[in-house]
C-alpha cells in the first residue's frame, strides 16, 4: 500500500487536519527554527560516514522530546551512522534519523494533537490507551498530520534494528530492514517495540502480540543488539541522567499489573522484574564506558516524564536536549572519528 501523498490530501482531510505548517506555527520560534534546520537529503547525499560505531537510542516515552535534540543535532552536523538501533521511543528516533528528517524528529515528541488526540486520561477512558497508538503509529501518517518520508528511508543504505517483547513466549524479537518492505510494516514494528503495557493497545503482527522491547534483553538499552551484530563500540543516547537506578514497582502497582496480566505469565514476570535487568545493564554499560567502548550521552537534567503530554514542557525539554547535544559534539566527533 503506497504512502498517501502529503501534498494533495482530499477535501475532507483538508477540513479536518492540522497541517504541519500550523503545528510549527504553534511552537515557539527557536524550537521551530531547529526543527526546520534540516529538510532531509536527496538520494545522492545519503551515504553514511560512520561505520565502526553503532548509534543506539534508549526509549523512555515522551522523555524522547529531550533526546530529539540529539537526533536533530546529528542530522544538522552531517553525522550519519550506518547502523542504528532503537527500542521503544528509540525506535521512532531511529526511523526519523534514517529518513534524515529533523522536522519529524522534533515534532514527533511535542505532544501536539492532529486530527485525533495523541493521548491522555480521556483517551484511556475511551479505550484508546493513555497513548493513542492507533493514531501515533498509523493515523498521523495517513491523514498528513505528521507524514513520513519513506522514499528517503528506503533509499538510505543505513541499517535499522528494533527490539520488541513477545507476550506469550517472553522472547526478545528483533526487527530489521528485512521486516520493513514498506512504511506500514516499519511503523507496525516500531509500534510493537513501543507498546507500554496498560498504557497502550498492542497490535498483533502475524498472530503474535508484542509489547515494549524494554521488557526484554538489555532492559531497554539497545547496546547488546549492536554487539550481536559485531560492533565493539557504540554511541548510546540515554534518557535518564547519570546515577539513575530503576526502583522496583510499588506494592499497589504490582497488584494492578498482576490483575491485568495474570493470563500472561511471561509478560507479568517481565514487567515485575524489569528494574533488575535495567540496572544490571546499567552496570554493564558502565564497564564498557570505562573500557572506551561506549560513549553514553545522558541528560544533564530530565524535566519531564515518559507520560508528559504538555507541549510547553516538551518544548522546553527539547531546548535543553538540543543545547546539551551541541555541547557534546566535540566528544561525539572524537569518539566516531569525524
Amino acid at each position: 500500500m503506497p504512502l498517501p501523498s502529503t501534498n494533495t490530501p482530499d477535501s475532507s482531510t483538508i477540513e479536518q487536519m492540522v497541517t504541519l505548517k500550523e503545528v510549527y506555527a504553534a511552537m515557539t520560534d527557536d524550537v521551530r527554527a531547529r526543527c526546520l534546520a534540516n529538510d532531509g537529503s536527496t538520494a545522492d547525499q545519503l551515504a553514511s560516514n560512520v561505520f565502526d560505531v553503532a548509534l543506539c537510542f534508549e526509549g523512555g516515552g515522551y522523555r524522547a522530546a529531550y533526546t530529539a535534540g540529539m537526533v536533530v543535532t546529528l542530522l544538522e552536523q552531517g553525522i550519519y551512522f550506518n547502523d542504528v538501533y532503537g527500542i521503544s521511543a528509540g525506535a521512532s528516533h531511529s526511523f526519523n534519523y534514517v529518513s534524515r528528517d529533523a522536522q519529524r524528529a522534533c515534532i514527533s515528541f511535542m505532544g501536539i494533537d492532529g486530527t485525533e488526540k495523541l493521548g491522555g486520561v480521556g483517551s484511556f477512558l475511551r479505550g484508546k490507551g493513555y497513548f493513542n497508538a492507533d493514531y501515533m503509529y498509523g493515523g498521523c501518517f495517513r491523514d498528513g498530520f505528521c507524514p513520513f518520508d519513506w522514499e528517503t528511508f528506503a533509499a538510505n543504505p543505513a541499517r535499522v534494528t528494533f527490539q520488541a517483547f513477545e507476550r506469550d513466549t517472553g522472547r526478545s524479537a528483533i526487527f530489521t530492514r528485512d521486516d520493513m518492505p514498506d512504511v506500514w510494516h516499519m511503523i507496525d514494528r516500531a509500534r510493537a517495540s513501543s507498546t507500554i503495557p496498560i498504557a497502550m493497545k498492542p497490535k498483533p503482527l502475524d498472530g503474535v502480540t508484542y509489547y515494549d522491547g524494554g521488557l526484554g534483553k538489555g532492559g531497554g538499552f539497545p547496546v547488546h543488539l549492536a554487539e550481536s551484530d559485531g560492533f565493539e563500540r557504540a554511541l548510546l543516547v540515554a534518557t535518564r541522567p547519570a546515577g539513575y537506578r530503576k526502583k522496583p514497582l510499588s506494592a499497589g502497582t504490582r497488584q494492578i499489573v498482576r490483575a491485568c496480566f495474570a493470563r500472561y505469565p511471561r509478560l507479568l514476570e517481565a514487567v515485575l522484574t524489569r528494574n533488575e535487568r535495567y540496572n544490571a545493564e546499567l552496570d554493564r554499560i558502565a564497564q564498557l564506558e570505562a573500557q572506551g567502548k561506549v560513549l553514553a550521552i545522558r541528560p544533564t537534567t530530565m524535566p519531564i516524564s515518559n507520560g508528559t503530554l504538555d507541549t510547553p514542557k516538551l518544548e522546553e525539554a527539547y531546548r535543553l536536549g538540543y543545547a546539551q547535544a551541541q555541547h557534546e559534539l566535540p566528544r561525539i566527533r572524537e569518539f566516531v572519528g569525524l
